[in-house]
């Protein structure tokens, strides 16, 4: 039925469900924090979890989320609106999760709809700054292990 569909109107239906509209879909991570961006065309905001970029919580780790953007020049991010989902994990987590997230973003966005050369540009000067604003960080929690109360800690000897 949707060839018949498809056929008879001229179109496909990808082209009537997404139009022209611009948008990319990147993530980030930090241990158990998720961090979900969607960038599309806009006036330059950034949101995160619906509340503005510049009222994030913890206020005392709200610069680490602005490091993308001091890094890079807030030039690259005027013309394009990120919305950020974060959940999961915690403060901390979360808020490097989103950092991660938003230098992703800028570097899928200038991938997709710029030149690769300026992509190239982007990364390189955000890895070189720190790279785990580009590459996610593998270490996890070490699951407890029996005979103690920790993944390592073992319980105290005893002989009586």
């Amino acid at each position: 039925k949707f060839e018949s569909l498809s056929t008879s109107t001229g179109l496909k239906m990808s082209e009537t469900n997404t139009g022209s509209k611009k948008s990319v879909q990147v993530f980030g991570k930090k241990k158990t924090a998720t961090a979900v961006a969607y960038v599309t065309e806009g006036i330059g905001f950034i949101k995160v979890n619906g509340v503005p970029l510049r009222l994030l919580e913890p206020e005392i780790l709200r610069h680490k989320v602005y490091e993308p953007l001091w890094v890079v020049g807030t030039d690259f991010f005027n013309n394009l609106n990120i919305r950020i989902k974060v959940r999961g994990g915690g403060y901390t987590a979360q808020v490097y999760a989103i950092r991660q997230c938003i230098s992703r973003a800028l570097i899928a966005w200038y991938q997709k709809y710029e030149d690769e050369a300026t992509k190239k540009e982007l990364k390189s000067i955000l890895s070189t700054y720190d790279k785990s604003l580009v590459v996610g960080d593998p270490r996890r929690c070490e699951p407890k292990k029996f005979g103690g109360r920790g993944a390592r800690a073992r319980f105290q000897k005893s002989y009586r």
